[in-house]
Protein backbone atom coordinates (compact mmCIF):
# COMPACT_ATOMS: atom_id res chain seq x y z
CA UNK A 1 0.00 0.00 0.00
CA UNK A 2 1.12 3.61 -0.93
CA UNK A 3 1.13 6.18 1.46
CA UNK A 4 0.01 9.38 -0.02
CA UNK A 5 2.32 12.34 0.81
CA UNK A 6 0.40 14.90 -0.97
CA UNK A 7 -3.55 15.98 -1.18
CA UNK A 8 -3.09 16.39 -4.79
CA UNK A 9 -3.29 12.32 -4.73
CA UNK A 10 -7.01 12.29 -4.16
CA UNK A 11 -7.69 14.16 -7.16
CA UNK A 12 -5.35 12.19 -9.19
CA UNK A 13 -6.38 9.34 -8.14
CA UNK A 14 -10.62 9.42 -8.71
CA UNK A 15 -9.65 11.58 -11.89
CA UNK A 16 -7.65 7.95 -13.14
CA UNK A 17 -10.68 5.87 -12.40
CA UNK A 18 -13.69 7.56 -12.78
CA UNK A 19 -12.46 10.77 -15.43
CA UNK A 20 -15.83 11.36 -16.64
CA UNK A 21 -17.74 11.30 -13.57
CA UNK A 22 -19.23 14.70 -11.95
CA UNK A 23 -16.84 16.02 -9.56
CA UNK A 24 -18.14 19.66 -9.53
CA UNK A 25 -21.56 21.29 -9.53
CA UNK A 26 -21.41 25.12 -9.41
CA UNK A 27 -23.82 27.86 -10.36
CA UNK A 28 -22.05 27.70 -14.19
CA UNK A 29 -22.30 23.80 -14.65
CA UNK A 30 -21.16 20.98 -13.63
CA UNK A 31 -17.45 19.43 -14.23
CA UNK A 32 -15.70 15.95 -14.61
CA UNK A 33 -13.12 14.81 -12.66
CA UNK A 34 -11.15 15.04 -15.95
CA UNK A 35 -11.76 18.52 -16.56
CA UNK A 36 -10.66 19.34 -12.48
CA UNK A 37 -7.98 17.70 -12.71
CA UNK A 38 -6.64 19.30 -15.88
CA UNK A 39 -7.75 22.50 -15.13
CA UNK A 40 -5.76 22.15 -11.89
CA UNK A 41 -2.46 21.27 -13.20
CA UNK A 42 -2.68 24.07 -16.09
CA UNK A 43 -3.67 26.54 -13.18
CA UNK A 44 -0.47 25.66 -11.60
CA UNK A 45 1.85 26.12 -14.50
CA UNK A 46 0.49 29.49 -14.71
CA UNK A 47 0.77 29.85 -10.52
CA UNK A 48 3.91 28.34 -10.80
CA UNK A 49 5.65 31.12 -13.41
CA UNK A 50 4.00 33.73 -11.01
CA UNK A 51 6.11 32.86 -8.50
CA UNK A 52 3.81 30.61 -6.19
CA UNK A 53 6.38 27.99 -5.53
CA UNK A 54 7.31 27.85 -1.74
CA UNK A 55 4.62 30.87 -1.33
CA UNK A 56 1.63 31.75 0.20
CA UNK A 57 -1.44 32.58 -2.52
CA UNK A 58 -4.18 34.90 -1.12
CA UNK A 59 -7.78 33.57 -3.13
CA UNK A 60 -10.73 36.83 -2.62
CA UNK A 61 -13.23 34.93 -4.53
CA UNK A 62 -16.58 33.47 -3.52
CA UNK A 63 -16.70 29.59 -3.50
CA UNK A 64 -16.74 28.14 -7.25
CA UNK A 65 -15.18 25.93 -9.57
CA UNK A 66 -12.60 28.63 -10.83
CA UNK A 67 -12.27 28.89 -7.19
CA UNK A 68 -11.52 25.36 -6.29
CA UNK A 69 -9.09 25.09 -9.62
CA UNK A 70 -7.36 27.92 -8.06
CA UNK A 71 -6.33 26.38 -5.11
CA UNK A 72 -5.85 23.09 -6.38
CA UNK A 73 -3.16 24.86 -8.90
CA UNK A 74 -1.98 26.13 -6.21
CA UNK A 75 -0.91 23.33 -4.42
CA UNK A 76 0.50 21.89 -7.69
CA UNK A 77 2.30 24.98 -7.99
CA UNK A 78 3.86 24.44 -4.98
CA UNK A 79 2.25 26.59 -3.05
CA UNK A 80 -0.01 26.87 0.09
CA UNK A 81 -3.76 28.08 -0.45
CA UNK A 82 -4.70 30.97 1.59
CA UNK A 83 -9.04 31.42 0.75
CA UNK A 84 -10.23 34.82 2.20
CA UNK A 85 -14.16 35.89 2.31
CA UNK A 86 -14.57 38.41 -1.03
CA UNK A 87 -16.94 40.39 1.66
CA UNK A 88 -14.62 40.58 4.19
CA UNK A 89 -13.58 44.62 5.27
CA UNK A 90 -9.99 45.41 3.52
CA UNK A 91 -8.72 46.30 6.35
CA UNK A 92 -8.77 42.44 7.20
CA UNK A 93 -7.58 41.50 4.33
CA UNK A 94 -4.69 43.58 4.25
CA UNK A 95 -3.84 42.32 8.07
CA UNK A 96 -3.86 38.86 6.16
CA UNK A 97 -1.39 39.87 3.43
CA UNK A 98 0.71 41.78 5.87
CA UNK A 99 0.93 38.58 8.04
CA UNK A 100 1.84 36.50 5.00
CA UNK A 101 5.13 38.31 3.94
CA UNK A 102 3.95 39.76 0.42
CA UNK A 103 1.68 36.56 -0.89
CA UNK A 104 0.63 36.31 -4.53
CA UNK A 105 -3.33 37.54 -4.17
CA UNK A 106 -5.56 36.21 -6.76
CA UNK A 107 -8.72 38.67 -7.02
CA UNK A 108 -12.23 37.38 -8.02
CA UNK A 109 -13.88 39.99 -6.97
CA UNK A 110 -16.25 41.01 -9.43
CA UNK A 111 -17.89 44.61 -7.92
CA UNK A 112 -18.07 46.21 -11.17
CA UNK A 113 -16.09 46.49 -14.68
CA UNK A 114 -13.02 48.26 -13.22
CA UNK A 115 -12.85 45.63 -10.45
CA UNK A 116 -8.74 45.61 -10.09
CA UNK A 117 -7.73 49.56 -10.61
CA UNK A 118 -4.12 50.14 -9.29
CA UNK A 119 -5.48 51.74 -6.42
CA UNK A 120 -7.54 48.50 -5.50
CA UNK A 121 -4.68 46.36 -5.89
CA UNK A 122 -2.74 48.42 -3.69
CA UNK A 123 -5.29 48.45 -1.00
CA UNK A 124 -5.94 44.95 -0.99
CA UNK A 125 -2.46 43.64 -0.83
CA UNK A 126 -0.20 46.09 0.71
CA UNK A 127 2.28 46.29 -2.22
CA UNK A 128 1.99 42.78 -2.79
CA UNK A 129 4.28 42.17 -5.99
CA UNK A 130 2.03 39.95 -8.06
CA UNK A 131 -2.08 40.06 -8.47
CA UNK A 132 -3.75 38.05 -10.92
CA UNK A 133 -7.32 38.08 -11.65
CA UNK A 134 -9.39 34.91 -11.38
CA UNK A 135 -11.23 34.70 -14.59
CA UNK A 136 -7.88 35.43 -16.41
CA UNK A 137 -6.41 32.48 -14.86
CA UNK A 138 -9.93 30.39 -15.42
CA UNK A 139 -9.13 31.33 -18.84
CA UNK A 140 -5.80 30.39 -19.23
CA UNK A 141 -6.75 27.48 -17.51
CA UNK A 142 -9.44 26.22 -19.88
CA UNK A 143 -7.72 27.49 -23.20
CA UNK A 144 -4.37 25.67 -23.52
CA UNK A 145 -5.43 23.05 -27.17
CA UNK A 146 -3.24 24.93 -29.06
CA UNK A 147 0.13 24.15 -26.93
CA UNK A 148 2.75 22.03 -28.82
CA UNK A 149 3.93 18.68 -27.91
CA UNK A 150 7.00 20.47 -26.34
CA UNK A 151 5.24 23.08 -24.03
CA UNK A 152 3.38 20.15 -22.55
CA UNK A 153 6.32 17.77 -21.85
CA UNK A 154 8.06 21.17 -20.47
CA UNK A 155 4.76 21.71 -17.82
CA UNK A 156 4.36 18.07 -16.87
CA UNK A 157 8.30 18.75 -16.30
CA UNK A 158 7.93 21.81 -13.72
CA UNK A 159 4.84 20.49 -12.37
CA UNK A 160 6.87 16.85 -11.77
CA UNK A 161 9.60 18.79 -10.22
CA UNK A 162 7.67 20.57 -8.13
CA UNK A 163 6.26 17.81 -6.66
CA UNK A 164 9.22 15.67 -6.05
CA UNK A 165 10.52 19.01 -3.79
CA UNK A 166 7.47 18.70 -1.96
CA UNK A 167 7.03 16.69 1.57
CA UNK A 168 3.97 15.79 3.72
CA UNK A 169 4.35 18.57 6.30
CA UNK A 170 4.30 21.52 3.66
CA UNK A 171 1.35 23.67 4.11
CA UNK A 172 -1.72 23.15 2.28
CA UNK A 173 -3.31 25.95 3.24
CA UNK A 174 -3.76 28.76 6.01
CA UNK A 175 -7.29 29.60 7.27
CA UNK A 176 -7.23 32.69 9.22
CA UNK A 177 -9.44 32.54 12.55
CA UNK A 178 -10.64 35.23 14.90
CA UNK A 179 -7.69 36.20 16.97
CA UNK A 180 -8.08 37.06 20.96
CA UNK A 181 -5.91 40.41 20.04
CA UNK A 182 -8.88 41.12 17.43
CA UNK A 183 -6.54 40.34 14.45
CA UNK A 184 -7.11 37.73 12.11
CA UNK A 185 -5.37 34.42 13.62
CA UNK A 186 -3.90 32.01 10.76
CA UNK A 187 -3.81 28.58 11.04
CA UNK A 188 -1.35 26.66 9.08
CA UNK A 189 -2.67 23.26 7.86
CA UNK A 190 0.06 20.48 6.54
CA UNK A 191 -0.74 17.77 3.73
CA UNK A 192 -0.09 14.92 6.83
CA UNK A 193 -2.93 16.66 8.96
CA UNK A 194 -5.57 16.85 6.25
CA UNK A 195 -4.62 12.85 4.32
CA UNK A 196 -4.41 11.87 8.00
CA UNK A 197 -8.22 13.08 8.95
CA UNK A 198 -9.96 12.39 5.64
CA UNK A 199 -9.13 8.84 5.33
CA UNK A 200 -9.99 8.24 8.88
CA UNK A 201 -13.58 10.84 8.09
CA UNK A 202 -14.31 9.09 4.75
CA UNK A 203 -13.54 5.50 6.20
CA UNK A 204 -15.77 5.78 9.00
CA UNK A 205 -19.07 7.50 7.61
CA UNK A 206 -18.71 5.32 4.40
CA UNK A 207 -18.85 8.38 2.49
CA UNK A 208 -18.76 6.81 -1.43
CA UNK A 209 -18.01 7.49 -4.76
CA UNK A 210 -21.52 7.53 -5.40
CA UNK A 211 -22.30 10.60 -2.61
CA UNK A 212 -23.54 14.00 -4.11
CA UNK A 213 -22.19 16.31 -1.01
CA UNK A 214 -23.76 19.49 -0.38
CA UNK A 215 -21.53 22.49 0.71
CA UNK A 216 -23.35 24.90 2.92
CA UNK A 217 -19.26 26.21 4.33
CA UNK A 218 -17.73 29.00 2.13
CA UNK A 219 -14.01 27.35 1.01
CA UNK A 220 -12.53 30.04 4.42
CA UNK A 221 -13.90 27.70 6.68
CA UNK A 222 -12.96 24.59 8.21
CA UNK A 223 -16.18 22.71 7.55
CA UNK A 224 -15.40 23.20 3.73
CA UNK A 225 -12.26 20.96 3.82
CA UNK A 226 -14.27 18.22 4.72
CA UNK A 227 -16.39 18.76 1.63
CA UNK A 228 -13.77 19.44 -0.62
CA UNK A 229 -11.10 16.29 0.19
CA UNK A 230 -13.89 14.38 1.14
CA UNK A 231 -15.31 13.90 -2.42
CA UNK A 232 -12.03 14.19 -4.39
CA UNK A 233 -10.81 11.08 -2.05
CA UNK A 234 -13.65 8.88 -3.02
CA UNK A 235 -14.73 10.31 -6.19
CA UNK A 236 -17.65 11.99 -4.91
CA UNK A 237 -20.33 14.64 -6.49
CA UNK A 238 -19.44 18.03 -4.77
CA UNK A 239 -22.54 20.40 -5.10
CA UNK A 240 -20.86 24.08 -4.04
CA UNK A 241 -24.52 25.63 -3.11
CA UNK A 242 -24.50 29.27 -4.03
CA UNK A 243 -24.33 31.81 -0.95
CA UNK A 244 -27.33 33.27 -2.05
CA UNK A 245 -29.90 30.31 -1.41
CA UNK A 246 -28.85 30.61 2.55
CA UNK A 247 -30.72 33.83 2.72
CA UNK A 248 -33.65 31.73 0.87
CA UNK A 249 -34.50 29.11 3.18
CA UNK A 250 -37.16 27.76 0.80
CA UNK A 251 -35.56 27.82 -2.20
CA UNK A 252 -32.33 26.07 -0.70
CA UNK A 253 -34.71 23.34 -0.03
CA UNK A 254 -36.20 22.89 -3.50
CA UNK A 255 -32.40 23.01 -4.44
CA UNK A 256 -31.30 20.08 -2.02
CA UNK A 257 -34.21 18.45 -3.28
CA UNK A 258 -33.46 18.97 -7.16
CA UNK A 259 -29.52 18.10 -6.70
CA UNK A 260 -30.79 14.53 -4.98
CA UNK A 261 -27.98 15.43 -2.31
CA UNK A 262 -26.98 12.48 -0.15
CA UNK A 263 -24.62 14.25 2.58
CA UNK A 264 -24.95 17.04 4.02
CA UNK A 265 -21.89 18.85 6.37
CA UNK A 266 -23.23 21.91 7.72
CA UNK A 267 -22.72 24.01 10.44
CA UNK A 268 -25.50 23.70 13.20
CA UNK A 269 -26.63 27.70 12.46
CA UNK A 270 -27.56 26.64 8.70
CA UNK A 271 -29.62 23.52 9.81
CA UNK A 272 -31.55 25.68 12.36
CA UNK A 273 -32.24 28.37 9.53
CA UNK A 274 -34.12 25.85 7.95
CA UNK A 275 -35.95 24.17 10.61
CA UNK A 276 -36.97 27.77 12.48
CA UNK A 277 -38.44 28.88 8.95
CA UNK A 278 -40.16 25.93 8.40
CA UNK A 279 -38.45 25.33 5.32
CA UNK A 280 -38.10 21.74 5.27
CA UNK A 281 -42.24 21.36 4.93
CA UNK A 282 -43.71 20.18 1.15
CA UNK A 283 -39.93 18.94 0.30
CA UNK A 284 -38.89 15.88 -0.41
CA UNK A 285 -35.39 15.16 0.65
CA UNK A 286 -35.75 11.43 0.91
CA UNK A 287 -31.82 11.28 -0.96
CA UNK A 288 -30.20 12.55 2.00
CA UNK A 289 -28.90 9.81 3.78
CA UNK A 290 -26.32 11.27 6.11
CA UNK A 291 -26.27 14.87 7.89
CA UNK A 292 -23.05 16.07 9.82
CA UNK A 293 -23.51 18.78 12.25
CA UNK A 294 -20.79 20.81 13.65
CA UNK A 295 -20.14 24.63 15.27
CA UNK A 296 -21.87 24.95 18.40
CA UNK A 297 -24.76 22.41 20.46
CA UNK A 298 -26.88 21.58 17.94
CA UNK A 299 -30.52 22.19 19.84
CA UNK A 300 -32.96 19.17 20.55
CA UNK A 301 -35.98 20.02 19.26
CA UNK A 302 -34.12 21.93 16.01
CA UNK A 303 -32.23 18.24 15.57
CA UNK A 304 -35.77 16.52 16.19
CA UNK A 305 -37.35 18.47 13.32
CA UNK A 306 -35.02 17.07 11.01
CA UNK A 307 -34.81 13.55 12.20
CA UNK A 308 -38.66 13.46 11.83
CA UNK A 309 -38.40 14.85 7.71
CA UNK A 310 -35.15 12.48 7.39
CA UNK A 311 -37.00 9.92 9.32
CA UNK A 312 -34.05 6.99 7.72
CA UNK A 313 -31.14 9.44 7.57
CA UNK A 314 -28.22 8.90 10.26
CA UNK A 315 -27.16 12.59 11.99
CA UNK A 316 -23.70 12.79 13.20
CA UNK A 317 -22.14 15.07 16.19
CA UNK A 318 -19.52 16.48 15.20
CA UNK A 319 -16.98 18.30 17.38
CA UNK A 320 -12.91 19.90 16.90
CA UNK A 321 -11.99 23.69 15.90
CA UNK A 322 -9.83 24.33 12.89
CA UNK A 323 -6.66 23.71 14.71
CA UNK A 324 -7.28 19.63 15.15
CA UNK A 325 -7.79 19.22 11.37
CA UNK A 326 -11.38 19.34 10.92
CA UNK A 327 -12.58 16.99 13.72
CA UNK A 328 -11.64 15.39 16.61
CA UNK A 329 -14.36 13.09 18.08
CA UNK A 330 -17.71 12.10 16.69
CA UNK A 331 -20.89 10.58 18.19
CA UNK A 332 -23.52 8.75 15.88
CA UNK A 333 -27.26 9.99 17.17
CA UNK A 334 -28.92 6.89 18.92
CA UNK A 335 -32.72 7.93 17.44
CA UNK A 336 -34.02 5.83 20.63
CA UNK A 337 -31.93 8.08 23.18
CA UNK A 338 -33.57 11.42 24.78
CA UNK A 339 -30.28 13.12 25.47
CA UNK A 340 -31.42 14.87 28.83
CA UNK A 341 -28.13 16.30 29.35
CA UNK A 342 -27.54 17.19 25.58
CA UNK A 343 -25.47 15.29 22.20
CA UNK A 344 -22.11 13.88 23.81
CA UNK A 345 -19.10 14.76 21.75
CA UNK A 346 -18.60 10.87 21.46
CA UNK A 347 -15.34 8.89 20.19
CA UNK A 348 -12.01 10.15 19.16
CA UNK A 349 -11.06 9.76 15.39
CA UNK A 350 -8.77 7.13 14.69
CA UNK A 351 -4.73 8.43 15.50
CA UNK A 352 -6.04 11.19 18.14
CA UNK A 353 -6.17 11.23 21.85
CA UNK A 354 -8.58 13.42 23.40
CA UNK A 355 -8.14 13.86 27.36
CA UNK A 356 -9.75 16.26 29.94
CA UNK A 357 -7.78 18.18 32.92
CA UNK A 358 -9.19 19.37 35.26
CA UNK A 359 -8.72 23.31 36.61
CA UNK A 360 -5.95 21.39 39.28
CA UNK A 361 -3.76 20.23 36.38
CA UNK A 362 -5.14 16.73 37.22
CA UNK A 363 -6.70 14.15 35.24
CA UNK A 364 -10.28 14.07 34.36
CA UNK A 365 -11.21 10.87 34.72
CA UNK A 366 -14.36 9.99 36.70
CA UNK A 367 -17.86 10.50 36.39
CA UNK A 368 -19.16 13.89 37.16
CA UNK A 369 -15.85 15.41 36.18
CA UNK A 370 -15.16 18.75 34.62
CA UNK A 371 -11.60 19.25 32.57
CA UNK A 372 -10.31 21.32 29.55
CA UNK A 373 -10.01 19.50 26.54
CA UNK A 374 -7.18 18.68 25.13
CA UNK A 375 -5.99 16.75 21.85
CA UNK A 376 -2.71 15.33 20.22
CA UNK A 377 -2.54 13.08 17.50
CA UNK A 378 -1.58 13.11 13.44
CA UNK A 379 -3.94 15.87 12.23
CA UNK A 380 -2.65 18.48 14.30
CA UNK A 381 -1.81 21.40 12.76
CA UNK A 382 2.10 23.34 12.33
CA UNK A 383 0.72 25.99 14.13
CA UNK A 384 -0.24 29.91 13.96
CA UNK A 385 1.28 32.22 11.49
CA UNK A 386 3.86 34.36 13.37
CA UNK A 387 3.95 31.96 16.24
CA UNK A 388 7.54 32.04 16.76
CA UNK A 389 7.73 35.42 16.00
CA UNK A 390 5.35 35.89 19.56
CA UNK A 391 6.25 34.83 22.98
CA UNK A 392 1.93 35.46 23.84
CA UNK A 393 1.24 32.03 22.47
CA UNK A 394 2.92 30.64 25.90
CA UNK A 395 0.25 32.68 28.18
CA UNK A 396 -2.83 32.40 26.51
CA UNK A 397 -5.28 30.45 27.53
CA UNK A 398 -5.61 28.14 24.50
CA UNK A 399 -3.47 27.11 21.93
CA UNK A 400 -0.31 24.87 21.45
CA UNK A 401 1.40 23.87 24.25
CA UNK A 402 3.77 21.01 25.13
CA UNK A 403 1.65 18.25 26.55
CA UNK A 404 1.26 18.91 30.26
CA UNK A 405 1.48 14.98 31.08
CA UNK A 406 4.72 14.67 29.23
CA UNK A 407 7.73 16.39 30.37
CA UNK A 408 10.68 13.95 28.69
CA UNK A 409 10.64 15.52 25.13
CA UNK A 410 8.51 17.79 22.81
CA UNK A 411 4.86 16.51 22.22
CA UNK A 412 2.94 19.17 20.82
CA UNK A 413 -1.00 19.03 22.24
CA UNK A 414 -4.20 21.63 21.62
CA UNK A 415 -5.40 23.30 23.98
CA UNK A 416 -8.82 23.83 23.11
CA UNK A 417 -10.35 26.37 26.11
CA UNK A 418 -13.43 24.37 25.89
CA UNK A 419 -15.06 22.38 28.77
CA UNK A 420 -16.18 19.49 29.51
CA UNK A 421 -18.30 16.59 31.44
CA UNK A 422 -17.42 12.71 31.86
CA UNK A 423 -20.82 11.21 31.93
CA UNK A 424 -22.04 7.52 32.93
CA UNK A 425 -20.10 5.19 30.57
CA UNK A 426 -17.11 7.15 29.88
CA UNK A 427 -19.20 9.67 27.52
CA UNK A 428 -17.97 13.08 27.58
CA UNK A 429 -20.15 16.31 27.54
CA UNK A 430 -19.64 19.48 26.21
CA UNK A 431 -19.76 22.16 28.92
CA UNK A 432 -18.87 25.60 27.61
CA UNK A 433 -16.23 27.89 26.49
CA UNK A 434 -13.47 29.24 29.02
CA UNK A 435 -14.32 32.65 27.55
CA UNK A 436 -18.14 32.15 27.95
CA UNK A 437 -17.16 31.37 31.57
CA UNK A 438 -18.10 34.47 33.82
CA UNK A 439 -18.29 35.77 37.05
CA UNK A 440 -21.13 37.43 38.29
CA UNK A 441 -22.60 37.75 41.71
CA UNK A 442 -19.47 35.99 43.33
CA UNK A 443 -20.30 32.94 41.66
CA UNK A 444 -18.79 30.96 38.54
CA UNK A 445 -21.18 30.13 35.81
CA UNK A 446 -21.26 29.06 32.00
CA UNK A 447 -23.74 30.51 29.81
CA UNK A 448 -23.86 27.56 27.96
CA UNK A 449 -25.78 25.89 31.31
CA UNK A 450 -27.94 29.06 30.86
CA UNK A 451 -28.35 28.16 27.72
CA UNK A 452 -29.49 24.29 27.77
CA UNK A 453 -32.06 25.25 30.82
CA UNK A 454 -33.98 27.83 28.56
CA UNK A 455 -33.94 25.41 25.26
CA UNK A 456 -35.22 22.47 27.75
CA UNK A 457 -38.65 24.89 28.18
CA UNK A 458 -41.74 24.28 26.31
CA UNK A 459 -42.09 26.67 23.06
CA UNK A 460 -38.04 27.35 22.96
CA UNK A 461 -36.78 26.67 19.79
CA UNK A 462 -33.17 27.79 20.56
CA UNK A 463 -31.11 29.92 23.19
CA UNK A 464 -28.10 32.06 23.11
CA UNK A 465 -27.12 34.10 26.57
CA UNK A 466 -24.57 36.62 27.04
CA UNK A 467 -23.42 38.82 29.85
CA UNK A 468 -23.53 42.51 29.60
CA UNK A 469 -20.38 43.58 31.92
CA UNK A 470 -21.18 47.30 31.33
CA UNK A 471 -24.61 46.78 33.11
CA UNK A 472 -23.34 43.60 35.30
CA UNK A 473 -26.35 41.62 34.21
CA UNK A 474 -27.29 38.37 32.40
CA UNK A 475 -29.43 38.76 29.43
CA UNK A 476 -30.95 35.71 27.40
CA UNK A 477 -32.46 35.62 23.85
CA UNK A 478 -34.35 32.48 22.15
CA UNK A 479 -36.28 31.79 19.09
CA UNK A 480 -39.66 30.07 20.12
CA UNK A 481 -43.66 30.93 20.53
CA UNK A 482 -43.37 31.09 24.67
CA UNK A 483 -44.02 34.89 26.26
CA UNK A 484 -41.15 36.62 27.45
CA UNK A 485 -42.93 37.00 30.74
CA UNK A 486 -43.90 33.48 31.38
CA UNK A 487 -40.41 32.47 30.33
CA UNK A 488 -39.04 34.47 32.67
CA UNK A 489 -41.35 33.22 35.74
CA UNK A 490 -40.24 29.85 34.55
CA UNK A 491 -36.74 30.02 34.63
CA UNK A 492 -36.65 31.35 38.17
CA UNK A 493 -38.14 28.41 39.15
CA UNK A 494 -35.64 26.33 37.63
CA UNK A 495 -32.11 28.15 37.92
CA UNK A 496 -30.36 29.50 41.39
CA UNK A 497 -30.92 32.81 41.90
CA UNK A 498 -27.38 33.89 40.50
CA UNK A 499 -28.32 32.86 37.49
CA UNK A 500 -31.50 33.92 36.42
CA UNK A 501 -31.05 36.21 33.80
CA UNK A 502 -31.95 40.28 34.40
CA UNK A 503 -33.99 40.19 31.01
CA UNK A 504 -35.30 37.44 28.63
CA UNK A 505 -35.58 38.69 24.90
CA UNK A 506 -37.54 36.52 22.11
CA UNK A 507 -35.44 36.94 18.86
CA UNK A 508 -36.78 36.16 15.10
CA UNK A 509 -33.53 34.92 14.48
CA UNK A 510 -30.02 34.81 15.86
CA UNK A 511 -27.42 37.12 13.97
CA UNK A 512 -24.50 34.42 13.02
CA UNK A 513 -20.74 35.26 12.24
CA UNK A 514 -18.89 35.00 9.15
CA UNK A 515 -18.29 31.35 10.16
CA UNK A 516 -21.74 30.49 11.10
CA UNK A 517 -22.04 30.68 14.85
CA UNK A 518 -24.55 33.08 16.87
CA UNK A 519 -22.51 35.90 17.16
CA UNK A 520 -22.59 36.89 21.22
CA UNK A 521 -21.42 40.15 20.33
CA UNK A 522 -24.27 41.08 17.77
CA UNK A 523 -26.66 39.90 20.55
CA UNK A 524 -25.39 42.15 23.18
CA UNK A 525 -25.66 45.28 20.78
CA UNK A 526 -29.38 44.92 19.76
CA UNK A 527 -29.69 44.48 24.08
CA UNK A 528 -28.53 48.29 23.84
CA UNK A 529 -30.79 49.45 21.31
CA UNK A 530 -33.82 47.81 22.35
CA UNK A 531 -32.87 48.88 25.36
Amino acid sequence: MNQKLNVLEYLEESARHHPNHCAIIDESGAYSYKELLESSKRAGVALARFGATGRAVVIVSEKSFSTLIAMLGTLYAGGFYVPVDPNAPVKRIRNICSALNNPLVIDGRKSNADFLTRNRQEDLCLGAKTVVHLDSLFVSCTLNDTLSPSQIKENDELLANIRLSSIDVDPVYILFTSGTTGKPKGVVVHHKAVLSFIDSFVATFDIRGDDRIANQAPFDFDVSVKDIYGALAVGATLILIPRTLFSKPFELAKYLEIKNVTVMIWAVAALCLMTTLHALDGHDLSSVRMVLFSGEIMPKRHLDRWMKVLHEAKFVNLYGPSEIICNCMYHVVDRNRTYPYGIPLGTAFANREVFLLKDDGNLATEVGDVGEIYVRGSSLASGYVGMLNSQKNVSESFGFVQNPRNSLYMDPVYRTGDYAEILEGGEILYRGRRDNQIKHQGHRIELEEIDRTVERQDGVTRCRSVYDHKRNRLLAFYEGNVDEVLLAQKLRNRLPRFMVPSKVMMVTGMPLTKNGKVDRVQLMEESYIHG
